[in-house]
């Protein structure tokens, strides 16, 4: 039985004694990776940024079509392969020549 009450008395006294408080502000305030957690969590998103970024993915999986035309060259026919690649080619132009038209690739206004 006193082996029981002396450690809980011990550790009770270690409570009540700890410099620790319970609302201790730098725990309940969430971690943010060096960033003052107090201020705004929303920051104001650039749409053009966005627009950049999706046009980088539409051309960068395009890119990734275009690399296997190489090795289709050799065994395919030679004017079914090159109308082919220059319909892409013209496509993928046209689509270019649109978002330079409507300045989707202007970084400032």
């Amino acid at each position: 039985m006193i082996s029981l009450i002396i450690p809980m008395i011990v550790v009770l006294i270690a409570m009540m004694f700890s410099k620790k408080l319970i609302n201790d502000r730098e725990k309940s305030s969430p971690f943010e990776c060096g960033f003052d957690p107090k201020s705004s969590a929303r920051m104001p998103f650039s749409l053009q940024f966005f627009l950049i970024a999706v046009i980088f993915l539409i051309f960068d999986v395009e890119i990734a079509l275009i690399l296997p035309i190489v090795i289709i060259f050799k065994t395919s026919n030679i004017m079914i392969w090159t109308k082919s690649t220059m319909f892409f080619i013209m496509v993928l132009l046209g689509g270019l020549y649109y978002e330079w038209n409507k300045g989707m690739l202007e970084w400032a206004n």
